[in-house]
């Protein structure tokens, strides 16, 4: 089986590159395996195209799976920069689905989707990138604003589902236990929303698997 490519994305001012190294030592720890590692912006120019969280969509391009050498049917992973990893992640990502993403974990959002952690197959629906504008993205279902979330949902609403049961966890979100304890079973802990594990460092858990 092909090496795994994780991507994170890096855009705004909003997180520095120590949350980059912080993210690629994680995943060392962690996967057993040989991984590429990518952390990927807004090209030149395009700023004014993809908004935020859409730039992550360009994954769907096959210019931009070419620009990094994957061949179709390769496997690459969309993590968020504050992303905690706490657990094994082979057999985690060692699934058939070509397009898979966390689900089932916002609280007041309705969209099904979390943009937090998804895998693609590399060739696998690149009309989820041709037939993007921001200007569709504004009618299909949003929460608070348009997101790549709701548009993957709208696109791909059969995707595969990563999830607590698999040990993906959103902090304090649906599926977590009350409280801050950590779940036994979790792999990956993101933190979407206003939270972030540099607001939480005093607990044992992010002191001992954010760095």
């Amino acid at each position: 089986m092909a090496d795994l490519t994780f991507v994170t994305w890096l855009w705004g001012d909003k997180y520095s590159r120590d949350y980059v190294k912080k993210l690629e030592a994680g995943i060392s720890r962690h996967y057993g395996q040989d991984f590429n590692f990518l952390c990927e912006g807004p090209r030149r120019g395009e700023e004014h195209l993809l908004k935020g969280c859409f730039v992550r969509l360009r994954m769907f391009d096959p210019a931009w799976q070419e620009s990094i050498f994957l061949k179709p049917g390769d496997r690459v992973v969309c993590m968020d920069l504050d992303a905690v990893i706490t657990g094994p992640l082979d057999d985690l990502f060692d699934r058939p689905e070509p397009f898979t993403i966390l689900q089932g974990v916002n609280a007041k959002n309705p969209c099904p989707f979390n943009g937090s952690l998804w895998m693609l197959q590399a060739g696998y629906r690149p009309d989820v990138w041709r037939e993007f504008s921001l200007d569709l993205a504004a009618k299909v279902p949003f929460h608070e604003f348009p997101d790549d979330q709701a548009w993957l949902a709208d696109m791909l609403p059969d995707a595969g589902s990563f999830g607590p049961e698999d040990g993906v966890y959103a902090f304090q979100k649906r599926g977590w236990p009350k409280g801050e304890a950590l779940p036994k079973n979790a792999r990956i802990v993101a933190f979407p929303g206003w939270r972030d594990p540099s607001q939480y460092v005093r607990l044992d858990w992010v002191q001992e698997n954010w760095r």
